[in-house]
């Protein structure tokens, strides 16, 4: 099969396709025919060999994808071949024409759903719901900030938010964009001395993303008894990714939520959608195809 290969760390360039053998699902894995493959930042930090974790060299990059079902392990009963999934994790890399993945990292995708919009749920919906509803807490009839509001995990945000009956803003600094019970913060290092002065009593910052340091003054924290509140995916308990992942494949089924896709590159041009996903301002989510 097809994949992309990283030798060494670096920019862009180091992505590289090359003729690798296609893996063989042992009891407990699903072998995945990709169709559309999701790229998300921390796959360049990783990339560069800049992020805390760092791979084992050559390696396939990518958790998130959607495809369908090309066999499954002697044990699963949960998947057969033929069946339509999106990834959200992967063993060898989702990076390619076919990627290996234990049984709970793959998941049902509804037939109204496109492969490229499956390839958008694993990382981005997975992340926007931890952070919304397992780390903020954030109800109905609550007001939330979507910093980021145009990028995969934002545009995600929006509509779980929607979905379950808060009230959502994309930006702030406005008088309308004040007292807010939730923030969806996706840029730390540059928001969130503001956001503690716009947070309502009680109200919480579920940080998603940073790029780097903030200087923030905690009395703005103090006075509204606010929390700040830190998350990464790879920290979630297994049950509690169990139930996110039920309520992302109960949300395509019923139609509120719909991924965005913002631009498709053939899987010969992941350096380029390295390189688009990093523009600032990207609209929708990069997408690999595995076919043209």
């Amino acid at each position: 099969m097809k994949a992309i290969r990283v030798h060494e760390f670096g920019g862009p360039e180091v992505l590289r396709v090359e003729e690798v053998a296609t893996p063989e699902p042992d009891p407990g894995q699903v072998l995945v025919r990709m169709q559309a493959i999701g790229i998300n930042p921390v796959e360049t930090y990783i990339r560069a060999g800049t992020y805390a974790y760092k791979p084992t060299l050559p390696y396939t990059p990518g958790n998130d994808g959607a495809g369908v079902v090309e066999q499954v392990g002697p044990d699963v009963n949960e998947f057969k071949a033929g069946d339509r999934v999106y990834t959200a994790g992967s063993i060898s890399g989702t990076y390619a024409e076919f990627a290996l993945c234990k049984t709970e990292q793959v998941h049902p995708l509804p037939a109204n759903v496109s492969f490229a919009q499956g390839a958008a749920m694993g990382t981005p919906y997975a992340t926007a719901y931890r952070g919304l509803f397992q780390r903020a807490d954030a109800k109905p009839g609550e007001t939330v900030l979507v910093h980021g509001a145009s990028g995969g995990v934002g545009m995600a945000a929006v509509q779980l938010a929607r979905a379950r009956g808060l009230r959502v803003f994309g930006t702030a600094g406005s008088d309308e964009g004040r007292s807010v019970d939730v923030i969806v913060e996706l840029l730390a290092n540059v928001n969130l001395g503001n956001d503690l002065t716009i947070l309502a009593n009680g109200g919480r910052v579920a940080i998603i993303g940073s790029r780097g340091r903030v200087e923030i003054n905690p009395r703005d924290a103090m006075q509204r008894d606010v929390d700040l509140r830190g998350m990464v995916l790879p920290n979630t308990p297994p049950a509690e990714l169990a139930s996110i992942h039920a309520a992302l494949v109960a949300g395509l089924e019923n139609g509120t939520l719909r991924p965005v896709i913002g631009k498709e590159f053939p899987l010969a041009e992941a350096a380029q959608a390295h390189r688009a996903v990093m523009e600032p301002g990207a609209m929708g989510k990069i997408v690999l195809r595995t076919r043209k």
